[in-house]
């Protein structure tokens, strides 16, 4: 049997702490911790100040009677998460672990997956949700089970390579049927021959009602993608001569058919004309618009986006993240007051 009349110490502080003592603390801490007492209601109960109560409470972590654990799901990476968030200002960075057989493929389908979960959070009933196209954004829809009732419009037309019956029309229709809300869909492609055929496509009725909507967007999923083959679908609606022309102005970067170079500026904007999708300067004035983007292939072209100041959230993998955490070099975290980098180099 122990005999309380020896040193006793705990913890970190290595300071002698009195069997009254010790109980009292974890009867204290088992109410706050456990039971989800305030530290009024304690103080009431044990007759005390609330002030000593703070102090016991303090003691029991230093003399690690109390041990908090931050557990999170093993494939999100928090440490990563939190580091990315902060370094480029996000209100929201989530990073998954890269499966083990990463290729060149196309994004993780866990990225996806955990979209469809941070979605269901950054959606308020009321709501209006902007889906681009993506391959991501078409998985992150197919994963939805809960979103609040809202609004689904799709914000670009669609990129038709084989993927008609899951593409981002679908996307739009599914996340509607999960939030019982209204869809508005849009049948076109994104990339036009010219800008006069892009000009009527947007000009009929259909299509025009539902770009009505792109100024009342609240929540935006976008997906990004390399200047490259197969990882962008806009650089593989264009022809060689197209390709190599944008390639000529430094693009680094496509989103929504947006380019932008390594510093997030836009470049190119002639593209834009001849595109269906929603314009650059709409898309700031979202007040969520979240990308995903993962694999090493894409770490360059994330950077680039993050720094245009369009996103305010992501969710990418370790790959992806640990490229984009390598440098040392200060960051302007862009995404904190949406500011445009053009402006701000002619400030």
């Amino acid at each position: 049997m122990r005999n309380w009349g020896e040193n006793v110490t705990t913890g970190r502080t290595g300071v002698r702490m009195g069997p009254g003592e010790m109980v009292q603390a974890a009867a204290m801490a088992r109410r706050f911790y456990l039971e989800g007492k305030s530290k009024i209601q304690i103080a009431e109960e044990f007759g005390v100040s609330r002030f000593k109560v703070a102090r016991v409470l303090e003691t029991a972590l230093e003399r690690d009677l109390v041990r908090i654990e931050i557990r999170v799901p093993a494939e999100l990476d928090a440490e990563r998460s939190d580091a990315l968030r902060a370094r480029y200002g996000l209100r929201h960075a989530v990073v998954v672990e890269s499966p083990a057989d990463e290729t060149d493929g196309p994004d993780p389908e866990n990225l996806g997956a955990v979209a469809a979960q941070l979605l269901g959070e950054l959606v308020s009933e009321g709501d209006v949700l902007g889906l681009a196209w993506g391959r991501s954004i078409i998985t992150m829809a197919n994963a939805l089970d809960r979103l609040p009732p809202c609004t689904v419009v799709q914000l670009t037309g669609v990129y038709d390579a084989g993927t008609a019956d899951r593409g981002s029309v679908e996307a739009v229709r599914t996340a509607a049927a999960v939030s019982g809300g209204e869809a508005h869909p849009m049948y076109a492609p994104m990339v036009l021959p010219d800008p006069a055929t892009a000009a009527a496509l947007r000009a009929q009725s259909g299509i025009a009602a539902a770009m009505s909507y792109f100024d009342k967007v609240t929540v935006a999923v976008v997906s990004i993608g390399s200047w490259a083959a197969g990882i962008s679908t806009v650089h593989d609606a264009l022809t060689e001569a197209e390709r190599e022309h944008y390639a000529s102005l430094g693009v680094a970067a496509e989103m929504s058919s947006h380019l932008f170079d390594a510093e997030g500026l836009l470049v190119g904007r002639d593209l834009g004309e001849r595109c269906i999708t929603i314009e650059a300067d709409r898309l700031r004035r979202i007040p969520e618009v979240l990308a995903i983007a993962g694999g090493l292939r894409k770490a360059a072209a994330v950077d680039a986006v993050l720094r245009s100041g369009l996103v305010t959230s992501i969710v990418t993998d370790t790959a992806a993240a640990d490229y984009l955490l390598d440098s040392t070099a200060p960051m302007p975290r862009p995404a904190l007051d949406r500011a445009d980098p053009e402006v701000l180099r002619g400030a």
